[in-house]
């Protein structure tokens, strides 16, 4: 007996009957809800797998595949089989990042940027790089390589005008890295003067070498030598030179010296 004297029976016999059919009303609501969620969820759920299913077929595989861009040192069928796409795999499975990552590192390729478009196709579209010196080796043949010291290919004889790269350390000059691959940092001040040689006289510059305590030098083709000095200063040498190219009395014995950009000088 509770203390009220009442069992606990008798208190839900004190429910008004009304509310008490309202609450069972409320529960079977609840109940269908839940089924209905639950039955949602499933429905769902069938249909993702369905999706994932299919996305993983024939159905829609890489199988459009377009590169776009000037891309003159490597051939299409290149791209596509650095890309991994010559077997079609399922579009879903294409990672642009990873893709991008592996077509760039062709010898030429500067930049990639893969786009899906569903159901079935893929666009690489592309930029090359552009060869801006030669370096002697391996062996015999010479090897180019663009501004920022990748190498991109080998020939085996010098290429007529393009700019002889030359880089000394204490004891020997610094080889070219294999193709695909680039020079150590040393080689790094000497290619930022190749690559932005102005259009004044870049012409006529045949090669640009580099010395163990870091100075740079330039040979033009008249035979003058042009003593660079560090890359610092660089627009201030380069209108120093473009001036007296064009208003000096020189021959092929004379040296320009630009080292101090505020005095520059003349010998020989």
């Amino acid at each position: 007996m509770s203390p009220s004297g009442r069992s606990d029976s008798g208190e839900a016999s004190d429910i008004d009957p009304r509310i008490h059919q309202r609450r069972e009303d409320i529960r079977r609501i609840q109940g269908r809800r839940r089924l209905r969620w639950i039955g949602g969820s499933l429905v769902v759920a069938v249909l993702v797998l369905v999706v994932v299913g299919l996305a993983h077929t024939p159905w829609f595989g890489a199988q459009a595949i377009t590169v776009t861009g000037s891309h003159p040192h490597t051939p299409e069928g290149a791209i596509v089989d650095a890309a991994g796409l010559q077997h079609h795999p399922p579009l879903i499975s294409v990672d642009p990042g990873v893709v991008a990552r592996r077509v760039e590192a062709l010898p030429f390729i500067a930049t990639a940027r893969i786009r899906r478009h569903w159901p079935d196709g893929v666009q690489i579209a592309v930029t090359e790089r552009v060869p801006v010196v030669q370096m002697a080796g391996p062996g015999t043949a010479w090897s180019l390589l663009d501004g920022y010291g990748r190498t991109l290919q080998v020939e085996p004889g010098r290429l007529p005008g393009l700019v002889v790269y030359v880089v000394h350390t204490a004891t020997a000059a610094i080889p070219p890295a294999p193709v695909g691959r680039s020079l150590p940092p040393p080689a790094g001040p000497g290619l930022e003067v190749c690559r932005t040689l102005p259009p004044a006289f870049a012409g006529q510059v045949v090669s640009v070498s580099v010395a163990a305590d870091g100075s740079i030098g330039m040979a033009l083709d008249s035979g003058i030598n042009v003593l660079f000095g560090t890359d610092a200063d660089r627009t201030a040498k380069y209108s120093d030179i473009a001036a007296i190219l064009a208003h000096g009395t020189l021959d092929a014995t004379s040296t320009i010296d630009v080292t101090v950009p505020e005095s520059p000088t003349v010998s020989g």
